[in-house]
């Protein structure tokens, strides 16, 4: 298990314990972290689970695609560190992991 803390705008943070292998969406719907919907159920086809990650942990998540940059142009506040959390895989690397949730999906 890899702990992640996600944090909400208002600063109320909640760790969670992801498996190695799913995506941060999946651990932030398995623990019924507020907003995060993933309406599209993590096929990249929405941007309701948009997150900001930590600056240190950036690079580890991984490069953009085309399609979910795409997507993060539906996004609102969309920063240098935006992501779509269903685009980022757990693994060991990502322990410690901190995301926030932006405003406007709350």
């Amino acid at each position: 298990m890899v702990k992640i803390t996600f944090t909400d705008y208002e600063g109320t943070s909640r760790d969670v314990d992801a498996n190695v292998g799913e995506s941060v969406m999946e651990a932030a719907i398995r623990n019924n972290i507020p907003g995060i919907d993933a309406d599209c159920g993590g096929a990249c086809a929405c941007a309701t689970c948009h997150v900001y990650v930590a600056p240190d942990f950036l690079a580890k998540t991984g490069e953009q695609e085309a399609m979910e940059q795409s997507m993060l142009d539906f996004a609102d506040g969309v920063q240098e560190n935006s992501r779509l959390s269903c685009q980022i895989q757990v693994s060991e690397e990502l322990e410690g992991l901190s995301v926030t949730t932006p405003e406007s999906q709350h």
